[in-house]
């Protein structure tokens, strides 16, 4: 079986490619789930990855769960606790690593982002769409619910009330429907789309690491922390970063006007 994720390292920048097009790159079914958790794993424990672009290969984003796969349902009829235990065990290990990474990421939405394909997109920090993107939060299409997080994650980006609109609704939405509701930052030419979102990783990359990824814990705790507990968790990040040679080198560059140097662990 070849391989569900295949990789480029562009300097500080790494570009994750969904590379199954003949299934639309679907994620159940094979083995994306345990490909994305051990290479969320491998850049955690690398401090030189300052930033993650996830693509898909071919014409589609994701197409989420392989629905040909769910004909087992009512032909092997597994029991309901059997079924918990696949998702538990198999898709469900996506978001806890992939929303989970510290290192900022980016979601290059090629094509269709359907059901757990555009949940995928939302375990991202950032999402931008080429112009013929389209997006679908589409499981009562299937008979299905939101499976994989998907019912945390809309909410808190683009509201409840639009989140329950896609979600009881099913609608596809374009790329232009989605940047005005929040879903995607940006939406570009198709051939742009790549040079953007790498142009943007760059930038990203370009930033001291360590204090990018302390920064993206601070926006990923403010999300249910109380203001007193974010503060306290800020001061102590702070206290780190005060202390940190790219600091310093930062201040330093600021003073005599010249570009900072940042080590690039």
């Amino acid at each position: 079986m070849n391989p569900f994720l295949k990789t480029r390292r562009e300097g500080a920048v790494l570009l994750i490619t969904m590379d199954e097009p003949q299934t639309r790159n679907a994620l159940t079914g094979n083995s994306a789930a345990e490909e994305f958790v051990r290479q969320c794993e491998a850049i955690a424990l690398d401090p030189s990855i300052r930033a993650v672009v996830l693509t898909g290969e071919g014409s589609c984003f994701s197409s989420g769960g392989n629905v040909k796969d769910m004909r087992k349902y009512f032909t092997d009829k597994p029991s309901p606790f059997r079924i918990r235990e696949e998702y538990r065990h198999g898709i469900q290990r996506i978001p806890k690593a992939l929303f989970n990474l510290e290192v900022p990421t980016i979601a290059a939405v090629n094509g269709a982002a359907v059901g757990a394909g555009m949940d995928l997109a939302c375990m991202c920090d950032i999402r931008i769409a080429s112009k013929n993107a389209t997006f679908a939060e589409s499981f009562v299409k299937v008979g299905i619910v939101p499976g994989d997080g998907g019912a945390w994650l809309l909410p808190r980006i683009v509201g409840m009330s639009k989140a329950a609109q896609l979600a009881f609704s099913g609608e596809v939405l374009s790329a232009e429907e989605a940047a005005r509701c929040g879903l995607t930052s940006e939406v570009v030419e198709r051939d742009q789309l790549m040079d953007t979102a790498m142009s943007l990783a760059h930038r990203i990359a370009a930033n001291p690491g360590e204090v990018v990824r302390m920064t993206k814990r601070l926006l990923r705790e403010g999300q249910h922390m109380s203001l007193e507990s974010l503060l306290e968790l800020s001061a102590s990040y702070q206290a780190i970063a005060h202390c940190g040679a790219d600091h310093e080198e930062a201040v330093r560059a600021f003073i005599e006007k010249r570009p900072a140097v940042f080590n690039q662990r």
